[in-house]
């Protein structure tokens, strides 16, 4: 069972930044493909930003390029995603979650993903 915790989030004021996590357990995360999504409330859950496996190809929704940086260290099992010069619309649910049978990423929801409970991240002043 692919085991999936987002750790990080929290209350940022616009223009901050935050680093959330994602450590794998039960597995070897480099071997899957990992993406970043979110959900801000009353809205469809979206892809934010996704990590391949093996050579590590990234890809990001338009509304974060030059923003987020996804990264991974196989060493803690763990793919991270930075955000900087965040902004009131950043505001939601951010999850993480592994795909089951693609190694490239998408930054579709319609995969088939384990994933992870999420964790809030919200900015505000």
């Amino acid at each position: 069972q692919l085991q999936l915790v987002e750790s990080g989030g929290g209350l940022v004021q616009p223009g901050g930044s935050l680093r959330l996590s994602c450590a794998a357990s039960g597995f070897t995360l480099d071997y899957y493909a990992i993406g970043w999504f979110r959900q801000a409330p009353g809205k469809e859950r979206e892809g934010v930003s996704c990590i391949s496996s093996s050579f590590g190809s990234t890809k990001y929704a338009d509304s974060v390029k030059g923003r987020f940086t996804i990264s991974r260290d196989n060493a803690k099992n763990t793919v991270y995603l930075q955000m900087n010069s965040l902004k009131p619309e950043d505001t939601a649910v951010y999850y993480c979650a592994a795909d089951r049978v693609f190694r490239q990423c998408v930054l579709s929801t319609r995969r088939d993903y384990s994933w992870g409970q999420g964790t809030q991240v919200t900015v505000s002043s």
